[in-house]
């Protein structure tokens, strides 16, 4: 019998095209949840604006302004910022449908594990901007313009800010991500907690690498960086032990019940 006359393929070619329309419906309605975030944002993109740049007014002499030296930056620039806002309200409802996409696919005992790890990765990545934004910011534009020479007005450029603040927030909220990252590998047999627990020295290490890498050349946006993340690391180790013990208890559980 020739492929075209195997009734399977067309079944499949059916699941495959139905993949896709939901694929392609999950993806619509996620962007339109980021399109009405945006929308209702866009008439205060300015005070959204403002309310970024905070921090680093704060720490200038009063009365200092930031500057745009592009001629549409003052439009273009509060319009990426209140994108980038209107993402993050949204980020729910993204999940929710990533979820609600893959979910069907899943055993019991993934969708066990899957849904508790896109929450927690969804709050963890919205406690470390939120870390950055409100303790991070103050120091680190503080010490910066403390190291100012007297002979520089420090004016910094609104564009070359959201550069900045954008790569701060990616930094520290993946490195809230973590604890995440820690559970994963040791949930799926990728690395033990016994093995994490000798490599310590070295994450510890790395940590501060990596601080010294993303963040401004001052120590103590390194520490802020580099001290969250080895606790993180620490809370990871914690709760993927727990998970373990709980996992061999209920498998214990299982192999004390008499056979019916």
């Amino acid at each position: 019998m020739s492929e075209s006359d195997n009734p399977n393929n067309g079944a499949e070619g059916d699941t495959f095209m139905s993949h896709l329309i939901e694929l392609r419906t999950r993806l619509i309605r996620a962007a339109l949840a980021v399109a009405v975030a945006f929308l209702c944002l866009a008439p205060f993109a300015s005070s959204v604006y403002d309310l970024l740049a905070q921090p680093m007014l704060s720490a200038l002499p009063a009365g200092t302004r930031m500057i745009a030296t592009g001629v549409i930056t003052p439009f273009l620039v509060p319009i990426k910022v209140t994108m980038m806002v209107a993402f993050v309200l949204a980020l729910p409802v993204v999940l929710y449908q990533a979820w609600a996409f893959i979910a069907p696919g899943l055993y019991s005992h993934e969708k066990r594990l899957a849904f508790p790890i896109i929450v927690s990765s969804f709050l963890l990545f919205l406690i470390g901007v939120l870390f950055c934004y409100l303790f991070v910011f103050g120091t680190v534009f503080r010490v910066i313009h403390e190291f100012a020479p007297a002979s520089v007005q420090v004016a910094p450029d609104i564009d070359s800010y959201f550069d900045f603040v954008l790569t701060m927030f990616i930094a520290f909220g993946l490195t809230f991500e973590v604890p995440v990252v820690v559970v994963v590998l040791v949930r799926f047999g990728v690395v033990t907690v016994a093995k994490l627990k000798e490599f310590r020295p070295y994450i510890v290490v790395g940590a501060f690498i990596v601080a010294a890498v993303v963040t401004p050349p001052d120590v103590m946006s390194q520490l802020l960086l580099a001290v969250p993340l080895c606790l993180l690391f620490e809370l990871g180790l914690f709760v993927a032990g727990f998970i373990q013990v709980r996992e061999r208890s209920e498998a214990d559980g299982e192999a004390e019940k008499p056979a019916a």
